[in-house]
């Protein structure tokens, strides 16, 4: 037993959280270490490692909540967090090469409270540098030497071909005015849910546990992700930018047709008509057309029908955690993290 697995008892989602963080930092490291300098220093930039200059920094990590559940998902089927720790520096490789490509795709200048990488390095670089992740990520688990990595290679980069096809979907919905809500939803389930359910899967892999039990931590992962679709949009629009990272109302001055956004110009309702007008306008929205569009989609209730859903799929996805008959710690563990992520509040 390494150090991954010596815990102690009742330990909060925060505490897991910043366990994971901990336990698999040294390996992402030494995984980034390996990559080409010129990609190397964007990909230590974006991760809060350091600055431009390569000088290193106190800046936001993220939370490595994707890391999280492999590691946990391989204690729930009897195996240990360190025979996992590839599988789990591999989903979060995963996740920051397209943390990079969003930032460049959909304009964002600020992550984690920092400029993004594109606009300290240029557009070239960063995409690059996402590849470079995305291509050290099978990597890692290739030479893990465990008997598992090939499916579980399998499983992320069906994982990756879901995310590209819902982010594909999410920017075509930019152009179009007629997104359906079942199209928005499905979207959220390849660009989100696929990887958390993959982080999951793989994590339950590597821990050695039974087709039945993969597939229930999936399915689980998946719940889970799309509700925490679910939460951070909302956070797109109400979230506090000391949590965020974000400008207030970032999404709307986006115009980004999410959850919320798609509900509520599906609502057939006054306020949904009225918000379909707003987002049809020319030119950039203002401070006050802002406050009136977010105004117009609780009205829709739209947010309050994201919250619904939210708790929907976080109790479907308890379900499914039950089905995978788990280890009694790592199962409470496990959803101790689904509520905090579907609460985005911290």
């Amino acid at each position: 037993m390494t150090d991954l697995d010596v815990t102690t008892a009742h330990r909060s989602a925060r505490e897991v959280l910043s366990w994971s963080r901990a336990g698999v930092d040294p390996a992402l490291r030494t995984a980034v270490d390996r990559l080409p300098d010129s990609m190397r220093v964007i990909a230590g930039y974006h991760l809060g490692w350091w600055d431009e200059h390569g000088h290193p920094t106190g800046a936001d990590p993220g939370k490595a909540l994707r890391p999280a559940l492999a590691l946990l998902s391989a204690q729930a089927v009897g195996g240990t967090a360190a025979i996992a720790l590839p599988a789990a520096v591999a989903v979060e490789l995963v996740h920051n090469f397209s943390l990079l490509h969003d930032d460049v795709m959909d304009g964002d200048a600020t992550r984690r409270h920092r400029p993004t990488a594109w606009t300290v390095f240029g557009v070239n670089a960063a995409i690059l540098a996402g590849d470079a992740l995305l291509t050290q990520a099978l990597d890692v688990l290739a030479s893990s030497g465990h008997p598992a990595a090939v499916q579980a290679i399998r499983v992320l980069a069906a994982a990756t071909q879901r995310l590209n096809d819902g982010q594909a979907a999410d920017l075509a919905f930019e152009e179009r005015g007629d997104v359906r809500l079942d199209e928005c939803v499905r979207m959220a389930q390849n660009k989100t849910a696929g990887l958390i359910g993959a982080a999951c899967a793989v994590g339950a892999l590597f821990g050695g546990g039974t087709a039945e039990q993969v597939e229930q931590l999936r399915l689980f992962g998946e719940h889970v992700g799309l509700a925490f679709q679910f939460a951070d949009d909302l956070l797109g629009i109400w979230g506090d930018p000391a949590v965020t990272g974000k400008p207030v109302f970032s999404d709307l001055h986006n115009r980004k047709k999410s959850l919320p956004v798609v509900a509520a110009l599906n609502s057939d309702t006054k306020a949904g008509r009225a918000l379909d007008g707003l987002y049809h306008t020319d030119g950039q929205l203002t401070g006050a057309e802002l406050v009136r569009a977010a105004g117009l989609i609780e009205a829709s209730g739209a947010r309050e029908w994201s919250l619904g859903r939210a708790e929907d799929l976080l109790t479907q996805a308890r379900a499914h955690l039950r089905a995978a008959e788990p280890v009694t710690r790592a199962a409470r563990e496990l959803d101790a993290l689904a509520g905090i992520a579907t609460r985005r509040d911290h």
